[in-house]
């Protein structure tokens, strides 16, 4: 059956090293979500992040990590349980994993798209190409009343994944921008993915960021409201520095002309064409 996986990698232009493992990522994030569908994880969490939107919206850049959130808060949930159907999952197609814990040293309040304390990270790997790897990362305090739809994936078979909506995505992303702490680092890809959303006219869930900003981040005595929202974001795009923004998503995306227009107003004006759905 490794034709299947093989399959899957011919999708892709390859013409670099970095084509390359780009390509493996995907696959083996693709992998990964049929492995976690045939073992029913999808009944407890939902799929959320760069890659679910890179998967199942054909956002134009790749994405490293998979992400996902419990539905409910459960401090004893354990990624154990799903080991078996993984590696299981990519013998089928030719491919030994392991699964190898990823310690955390240093603890922030807020560093992804949601709080991240109470969370599993777990890297995937090829035991004979073990720098091939994607990192896995379930939230178990997860933020309070996402919405989720079910996406169709193809390959290695059919199969629906639970995903958060895009109105939820967006909100999580707004979250990291404005909240995130990446080890002092400027992660560009979130700008990227700022970009895509206002692009494609989505309208950003501002209850569902708000809800999670009072709870984690936003440290102001008054009520987060949309304007404050839209300062606190011009603020950060204002401190941010556009050149290390560029420099950390180029890696990532094919045609990095399109990056040539990225400036502090650029994104200043980007805000400006934000779009909030009504609840």
């Amino acid at each position: 059956m490794n034709n299947i996986f093989e399959q899957m990698l011919s999708k892709y232009e390859i013409r670099t090293k970095a084509d390359e493992l780009n390509a493996l990522h995907e696959v083996m994030q693709e992998i990964t979500l049929a492995a976690l569908y045939r073992s029913g994880f999808f009944e407890n969490a939902a799929f959320y992040g760069g890659t679910c939107l890179r998967i199942f919206h054909k956002l134009p850049r790749f994405s490293e990590d998979l992400d996902f959130s419990l539905f409910q808060k459960n401090d004893t949930f354990s990624l154990n349980t799903y080991f078996s159907a993984i590696e299981t999952e990519f013998m089928a197609y030719g491919r030994q994993v392991e699964l190898v814990k990823k310690e955390k040293k240093v603890y922030s309040s807020v560093d992804s798209a949601f709080h991240k304390d109470n969370t599993e990270v777990y890297n995937i790997q090829f035991k004979t190409e073990k720098t091939v790897k994607i990192k896995i990362e379930v939230d178990k305090d997860p933020p309070p009343n996402f919405n989720t739809e079910y996406k169709l994936l193809l390959l290695p078979f059919s199969f629906m994944v639970r995903c958060f909506d895009i109105p939820s995505l967006f909100a999580g992303k707004m979250h990291a921008i404005l909240f995130r702490e990446w080890k002092g680092k400027v992660k560009g890809r979130d700008w990227y993915d700022l970009e895509w959303y206002v692009r494609h006219n989505h309208l950003l869930d501002f209850e569902r960021l708000k809800t999670r900003s009072m709870q984690k981040g936003f440290s102001g005595t008054t009520e987060f409201t949309k304007e404050i929202f839209i300062e606190l974001l011009k603020e950060k795009i204002r401190k941010t520095d556009i050149k290390q923004v560029i420099a950390d998503v180029r890696p990532f995306v094919k045609n990095i002309n399109e990056l040539s227009i990225w400036s502090p107003d650029y994104f200043l004006q980007l805000v400006n064409l934000i779009q909030f759905k009504e609840n």
